[in-house]
């Protein structure tokens, strides 16, 4: 074999390794191999979960406050309504100031009935808390006070709120906080809009 035949070999065979080379280092950047593109450094990128709104937070925390630890069972009251149904199952203390109370209102009525007017009658506060039991009160005959359901700044109750209308043996589970009346005070008054007036022994 000539030289000029030799030297014309060695080119091809470096020119196919050279290609070679560079097939392999393009597919080493583009995925791991599961599909996921990598950084420059050859490592996933990270995969954080995302954090949850505040809306997420208070939608939870309702949802708690609305079932935790509730026997529905246990009836410390069952007040009449107009084709309804309130029974209480929970009246607690709570360690940061405050009294829950927890139940349910029952539909024993045979047509639908809704929430209008479990808001109370202050506009802002039932403006801001639609189809709610933001209008439940606590007195203490006692110290002669009385306790509306907690809300914020902007007049949002601390209560069950968006009730759907109730339908003909259903019933729709509620919660509403208060501020805690002085330690001394075992005993309250327990009022909601269309419903009879009740006292509640407080837990806790």
């Amino acid at each position: 074999m000539s030289i000029r035949c030799s030297t014309k070999s060695r080119r091809a065979v470096a020119a196919v390794s050279l290609a070679a080379a560079l097939a392999l280092a393009v597919t080493g950047c583009g995925t791991d191999g599961g599909g996921e593109k990598t950084n420059d450094a050859g490592s996933s990128p990270s995969s954080e979960p995302s954090k949850p709104s505040d809306g997420d937070k208070a939608a939870k925390q309702e949802d708690t406050a609305a079932g935790d630890n509730v026997d529905p069972n246990v009836k410390l009251a069952e007040i009449k309504g107009s084709g309804l149904t309130l029974v209480i199952n929970q009246v607690k203390r709570d360690s940061g100031g405050f009294v829950t109370i927890q139940g349910e209102i029952k539909n024993v009525s045979d047509r639908a009935q809704n929430s209008g007017s479990w808001a109370g009658p202050e506009t802002a506060v039932a403006t801001k808390n639609p189809n709610s039991v933001a209008g439940a009160t606590l007195v203490d005959k006692v110290g002669k006070k009385r306790y509306y359901v907690l809300r914020d700044t902007e007049s949002r109750c601390l209560c069950t709120t968006n009730i759907l209308p109730v339908s003909p043996g259903e019933s729709t589970p509620i919660f509403m906080q208060f501020p805690a009346p002085p330690s001394t005070t075992t005993e309250v008054d327990f009022t909601l809009p269309t419903f009879a007036t009740t006292s509640l022994k407080i837990s806790g």
